[in-house]
């Protein structure tokens, strides 16, 4: 008998009810098969399920024409290594988040999150309507890369600590597992940042190597154990607050394809956004209430001082930022831009609104 792996298996059960449904011209054009590389330990909720669920849609949708091998952070290529890996044809897709990038493109970092910066149907409305997409597009083509938003752990939370933050100098010289422009924010605070791969989080908690951590939102934080080490979680997250996970593919591969499986594979890819998002905001919401009730996590809010340093040190972090090249200021404009103006809707519209609901509550 033919062993099948894990693999295998998994996109098999998707694609084998519409495996009937092939035409003869589909079957002599020839299946395609793609690899995944990902940053994300195997069906993490959150990014490792949308990671593995966009492989699956992509199956089901083309019929079984195009199926795609999922692999976890460090099975072909370790967490920070999925842009070059795409980029050089070891793996044809990617699942990602742009702000690992950073130190390669720097404007990346934007189409993840920025502190302060847009929420999540906000940073929807500006990929979407603002030109965000082109600007993106523009980064990437000369690696050879398509992006797509693909996914989404939306709101993030601030952060689990070992211990209570009453004030900014608590902060003070405090080793944290962090990310993205959020990460250098921190430093500012007198903070030690350091980047860590997902799966090597949860060891550097619990050995000392930080003290804190900044990851996801409950629904992911929670699956990694972060409040067996760490009890205190704060809020509200002014280095995230945004969560897109991002499907880097290889141009070549995909402009190889027919144009029905081109399309596919962008349709899929902005049906996980949208999923992801919601299964986040569901989740979320049931893991805030398991961590309170049955984990006795302590939910804190970043004392005042902390966030107004921090809205300090976002604002010269984001110049920096801006001054690396013509490409990250062409970026940033358009998203100060679309912060402004969707901005000034939010503030009549969602802020007043959320406030009135909860005075009612």
């Amino acid at each position: 008998m033919t062993k099948i792996s894990r693999r295998q298996a998994l996109v098999a059960g998707v694609a084998g009810a519409g495996a009937a449904a092939l035409t003869r011209p589909a079957l002599a054009r020839g299946n395609v098969h793609w690899r995944m590389v990902t940053s994300w330990p195997a069906n993490l909720p959150g990014p490792g399920v949308s990671a593995a669920r966009l492989a699956e849609r992509i199956a089901a949708m083309s019929g079984g024409r195009l199926t795609i091998d999922v692999y976890a952070a460090g099975e072909l290529v370790p967490a920070f290594e999925v842009f070059d890996a795409v980029a050089a044809g070891t793996a044809e897709i990617g699942h990602t988040a742009s702000f690992f990038w950073q130190g390669k493109v720097p404007a990346a970092v934007a189409f993840t999150t920025l502190p302060f910066g847009l929420t999540p149907p906000e940073h929807v409305a500006w990929i979407e309507q603002g030109g965000g997409q082109q600007l993106w597009d523009a980064l990437y083509a000369d690696h050879g890369l398509k992006p797509f938003m693909a996914g989404n752990t939306g709101f993030q939370m601030g952060g689990w600590f070992k211990a209570p933050v009453g004030s900014l100098e608590d902060l003070r010289g405090v080793s944290i597992r962090a990310a993205g422009v959020g990460a250098e924010v921190f430093r500012r605070l007198g903070m030690n940042a350091q980047a860590i791969p997902p799966a090597e989080i949860y060891p550097a908690l619990q050995q000392g190597v930080v003290e804190a951590v900044e990851f996801l939102g409950p629904f992911s934080d929670i699956a990694l154990g972060f409040h067996r080490a760490a009890p205190h979680y704060l809020w509200p997250s002014f280095n995230k607050p945004n969560g897109t996970g991002e499907a880097i593919v290889s141009l070549a591969a995909l402009e190889a394809l027919d144009s029905d499986l081109r399309e596919i594979v962008a349709t899929a890819c902005s049906r996980e956004a949208t999923a992801g998002l919601a299964e986040a905001d569901w989740m979320n919401g049931r893991a805030i209430d398991q961590l309170v009730h049955e984990h006795d996590t302590e939910l804190a809010r970043f004392p005042p001082d902390v966030i107004d340093a921090a809205r300090a040190a976002a604002e010269e972090v984001m110049a920096d930022l801006a001054a690396e090249s013509p490409e990250a200021e062409r970026v940033l404009d358009s998203y100060r831009a679309a912060l402004r103006r969707l901005g000034g809707w939010s503030r009549v519209s969602m802020a007043p609104f959320l406030a009135v609901r909860e005075a009612g509550s």
